[in-house]
C-alpha cells in the first residue's frame, strides 16, 4: 500500500549568520525540481507524496544546505495518510469552505 503522505519541513543552516536564504533557495530548487506537489511559505516547505519518494528529497535539500560544511537544522512533519492524493490543496480548500459558510467567522 501507498504510503502518502503531506511532509511540511523546515531547513536552515546554523552559524551562517543573519541571512539564510541563499541556502534556503538552494533547498527549495532542490524539492521543486522532484516534480511532487510542494508549496513553499515563511516558515515551512510543504511537499506531498509517497514517503519512499519524499524522503530522499528532503534528505537531498538539507544536505544541499549544510555543503558549506555548516551545521543544520531540521524540523519535519507530516500527515502520513495512505490512500489519498491531493491533500497539498485539499486540506486547505476544506477549511476556506468551512470559513465561507460561516461568513469568516469560524475558528481555526
Amino acid at each position: 500500500m501507498s504510503r502518502m503522505a503531506v511532509f511540511a519541513f523546515s531547513v536552515a543552516p546554523l552559524g551562517a549568520g543573519e541571512s539564510v536564504a541563499d541556502s534556503v533557495a538552494a533547498a527549495v530548487r532542490i524539492v521543486r525540481e522532484s516534480g511532487l506537489p510542494t508549496r513553499t511559505t515563511a516558515m515551512f516547505t510543504e511537499i506531498e507524496g509517497d514517503w519512499d519518494e519524499v524522503m530522499p528529497v528532503i534528505q537531498r535539500a538539507t544536505e544541499a544546505v549544510g555543503a558549506g560544511g555548516h551545521r543544520v537544522s531540521l524540523v519535519i512533519k507530516a500527515d502520513i495518510r495512505p490512500g489519498y492524493t491531493g491533500q497539498l490543496d485539499a486540506k486547505v480548500a476544506r477549511v476556506e469552505e468551512r470559513l465561507a459558510d460561516d461568513g469568516g467567522a469560524g475558528h481555526a
